[in-house]
């Protein structure tokens, strides 16, 4: 009996055995080609990011506003439970919010597709409710916010000087690095912003997330007035910058001013970028808008002045439908196809000079950033001031994946593309297809008078921030063209 046991004991692992084996023996070629396949991809990025360094040169000088703010960062879901709001069965568009029950309604409406949204919370008492509760939440965390000290901290790890303009608190200024001079008010309590992350197929009541993103809620007082622009100024004739980034406006967005005070604001901030020097580039960094007058007060204001934009694909279509006369697009597509962003990009590129030539003054649009969750898109005039596109397009896509994973190292564990294999370079019948190559994975063209270049993102599959990722992508594209 013990024998007869003990040899079927034996054939059962035998058995086994070979059915791990046959399993593993028709699985792991198509998950081999799959890594060896990331590695490629991987490598020939690295290689084109180091391809250009900043050794025996001169530290580039950015100068970048305004403001900033301490995020606490929590899941959305699980904060939105903890002070008992209950999903809506009414997903809304709001652009501001007044009460619990826009909250709910607005974050429903910005979830589902997984877009990302920053709303400005008109009532203190459910915005300090908020706060409160978000501290009380294991596993939040606090970092430092705002378009401009984000983009300000990666330009200093990228190795440049950076002039930051904003009002901070000590606590705040002591944390940054030393490669940052601040040029502001001291504070004694900056504001906050509370940033609601989720994952890929969170679930709130009868929604469910398609990407990961962030939700973003504030009630600021000092930023929507940028109230550090005179100190900045002070400081820009003598820093000398290669850029100045102009970032954070999205603070004035349904902000209560009074009657004519905004445009008095974006009246100064105009008028200090027309003095700045031919020689520094300007950029400025758009972010999620829904106030259609300050939309337009910033086509008055700030583009004329701007060589370079950067967005991500929510805000290509907003910007775009102004342009048009049409009423700004709130939620677009959050995955879409490169051929459309592409069209989307040559329009708005096409209307930003046409609209510049028309006014016979400022300055023409010479470059445009489109950061995906799939893939980043730089258009570049050639013979422009910029440089190594192909160069920059890597690098923005290489940061994508180290911010959003938490790590500077890129873990093909983790990481997958989404892109898809090939991409038409426009909608237009007939149009030129161009493969996705794992040796060259960058590809660059020239048309009409622009360079055009399209990097493949490796997605983060294990998402350890969304928030700020936009200001990392953006700043790190800019460090190599300047």
């Amino acid at each position: 009996m013990a024998i007869e046991l003990l040899s079927g004991v034996k054939y059962g692992s035998l058995l086994s055995l070979a059915v791990v084996l046959v399993a593993y023996w028709f699985r792991s070629p198509d998950s081999s080609v799959l890594d060896d396949r990331l590695d490629a991809v991987l490598s020939s990025l690295l290689r084109a990011e180091r391809k250009v360094g900043m050794n025996g040169v001169s530290r580039p000088r950015v100068a970048i506003g305004f403001g900033g703010c301490v995020d606490i960062i929590v899941d959305g879901v699980t904060l939105l439970n903890k002070i008992g709001l209950k999903p809506t069965d009414q997903p809304l568009h709001h652009d501001y919010i007044e009460n619990a029950e826009q909250l709910a309604q607005s974050f429903a409406y910005f979830f589902s597709p997984g877009a990302a949204s920053e709303r400005f919370v008109v009532n203190d008492t459910l915005f300090s409710e908020l706060v409160e509760a978000s501290r009380e939440l294991p596993g939040n965390r606090w970092s430092i916010g705002g378009n401009a000290p984000v983009m300000a901290s990666r330009m200093a790890l990228e190795g440049c000087d950076v002039l930051l303009g904003g009002s901070f608190s000590t606590d705040f200024t002591d944390i940054l690095s030393q490669r940052i001079t601040v040029a502001g008010n001291t504070v004694d309590e900056p504001d906050i912003h509370l940033i609601l992350e989720y994952p890929t197929g969170a679930t709130w009541g009868p929604y469910t997330s398609r990407r990961a993103n962030r939700y973003i809620v504030h009630s600021d007082d000092h930023n929507p007035y940028l109230d550090s622009m005179e100190q900045f100024q002070e400081m820009l004739n003598s820093f000398k910058p290669d850029l100045l980034v102009v970032g954070g406006l999205q603070m004035m967005d349904n902000f209560p001013f009074k009657r004519g005070e905004r445009e008095d604001l974006l009246g100064q901030l105009a008028n200090m970028l027309s003095s700045v020097s031919p020689q520094t580039a300007v950029h400025f960094e758009m972010a999620s808008f829904v106030d259609e007058d300050l939309m337009s007060d910033l086509l008055e204001f700030v583009l004329p002045h701007a060589d370079s934009l950067g967005m991500n694909e929510q805000e290509l279509p907003n910007l775009l439908s102004l342009f048009r006369g049409s009423n700004l697009t709130v939620l677009s597509d959050p995955n879409p196809r490169v051929a459309t962003v592409l069209d989307q990009m040559r329009d708005l590129y096409r209307l930003v000079n046409q609209r510049h030539r028309e006014a016979g003054m400022g300055r023409s649009l010479t470059r445009l950033h489109v950061h995906t969750l799939a893939f980043q898109a730089i258009i570049v005039k050639r013979g422009s001031q910029w440089k190594n596109t192909m160069s920059a397009t890597a690098k923005a896509s290489l940061v994508a994946n180290r911010h959003v994973c938490g790590s500077p190292d890129i873990d093909l564990s983790k990481a997958r593309l989404i892109m898809d294999e090939s991409f038409s370079i426009s909608r237009q019948e007939g149009s030129q297809r161009i493969p996705l190559q794992e040796s060259r994975p960058v590809s660059c063209w020239d048309e009409d008078v622009f360079e055009i270049c399209v990097a493949p993102v490796l997605v983060c599959t294990e998402v350890y921030q969304t928030a700020g990722g936009g200001d990392n992508i953006s700043a790190a594209g800019l460090v190599l063209q300047i």
